[in-house]
């Protein structure tokens, strides 16, 4: 019996080393296999998408997604399986998605996603669903579909939007462009995407965040910080529950706010802090609006009226979107006014070059000290004193 059984085994041995080296026992070869048939169906999922060919895409599976994506000029669309996980006739893919927005993107945005598919009779495999990985925030046409409006400068596109709505975007962004090369130079793109959700929920599920940490804020900006001239486009995302509470000169500062930041990115490193990047924004923003600056920091103007002048320059903690709404907008103004006193005490030339030596910073320790010395002459405790002084000025 001890025999028999010892033969048994080695044979149970040799037929699993057989079928591995046949049919992927143990996802060697066929595992392989599997991955690459799943490839050429998402090469040609892609293709389709390029092509705009419906009958070409319906034939890689589900349609869902694909009418969404009709209106968005697109450059370049592709998949690279990265894992897949395969039970019989079902799999589950995980793949970068990489493409770029014509006339925009210099190179691809990548994100990650998750596809689930099924292999039918003829043992073809076919996409059954296509969605953000956890984790990864979801894309514009995730959320249904997108329309899109170019304007000279801009291109604007939304979601659960008219298009005479998607206009009025088009136009503001296209202000701010030329608004924006005036104070910071023409040494960037010069054109800006904007991305219009049906609503607050949406804006939240383009970044991947919780509804509750944007509640309130108007837009947000988002790209790679210290990217290079070949980095994909940043991208304006608006809050439209927020956006639609604002007058008409609100609007503008704030697409110029953040039309600005897309200006700034390639000079804007981790050495740079948020007083630094978000006053910078909001002095460009207001540099052409009219009003007083205790029109234009309403809160910080109430504190010093109670004989609260600030201390210290705004902490980057104190620009969190989920804390005290009040101190949030003084950490806003604070900023917004110790740049428009660089710009009045040293030129507007100054405070530019200010901003780009400390983003040129290797770190952030030290980076504004070694500005201030270099480019304004003073010390961060001299301009400390010299920004409480404007403030109280131009506050009271």
């Amino acid at each position: 019996m001890a025999g028999r059984t010892r033969v048994s085994q080695a044979a149970v041995a040799a037929w699993c080393l057989l079928l591995a080296a046949l049919v992927g026992c143990g996802g060697g070869p066929a595992a392989d296999a599997a991955r690459a048939e799943v490839q050429s169906l998402l090469d040609r999922r892609a293709e389709a998408v390029l092509d705009r060919d419906a009958a070409a895409y319906a034939r890689t599976g589900t349609r869902d997604g694909f009418d969404n994506l009709r209106a968005v000029p697109l450059a370049d669309w592709s998949y690279r399986v990265t894992a897949l996980d395969r039970t019989g006739d079902r799999a589950t893919a995980a793949a970068d998605l990489s493409y770029r927005i014509d006339g925009h993107d210099r190179s691809p945005v990548v994100t990650a996603r998750t596809l689930s598919l099924s292999r039918d009779r003829d043992s073809r495999w076919t996409v059954e669903s296509d969605r953000p990985a956890e984790k990864s925030g979801q894309q514009l046409w995730d959320q249904g579909r997108a329309r899109a409006v170019r304007g000279e400068r801009s291109l604007v596109l939304g979601v659960g939007q008219s298009d005479a709505t998607l206009r009025d975007y088009a136009e503001l962004a296209d202000r701010a462009v030329p608004a924006v090369s005036d104070a910071w130079g023409p040494a960037w793109a010069r054109s800006v995407v904007v991305l219009v959700p049906e609503t607050l929920e949406g804006m939240a599920g383009l970044l991947g965040s919780p509804p509750s940490s944007y509640r309130g804020i108007a837009a947000v900006t988002t790209g790679a910080t210290g990217g290079g001239p070949r980095a994909p486009a940043d991208r304006v995302i608006v809050n439209p529950d927020a956006f639609v509470l604002l007058g008409d000169s609100g609007r503008q500062v704030v697409l110029t706010h953040e039309t600005a930041h897309v200006a700034t990115r390639a000079h804007t490193s981790a050495a740079t802090p948020l007083w630094l990047s978000e006053g910078y924004a909001d002095w460009v923003g207001y540099r052409g609006a009219d009003g007083t600056p205790a029109e234009a920091a309403p809160e910080l103007a109430h504190a010093v009226g109670r004989g609260e002048v600030p201390d210290a320059l705004p902490e980057d903690e104190d620009f969190g979107f989920t804390g005290d709404a009040d101190g949030l907008a003084r950490a806003y103004e604070g900023s917004w006014l110790a740049c428009r006193m660089i710009a009045d005490h040293w030129g507007e030339d100054r405070l530019g070059a200010f901003y780009r030596a400390v983003g040129a910073h290797g770190d952030r320790e030290g980076a504004v000290e070694d500005a201030m010395r270099r480019v304004l002459g003073t010390t961060p405790g001299e301009f400390t004193l010299r920004w409480r002084d404007y403030v109280g000025a131009v506050l009271r």
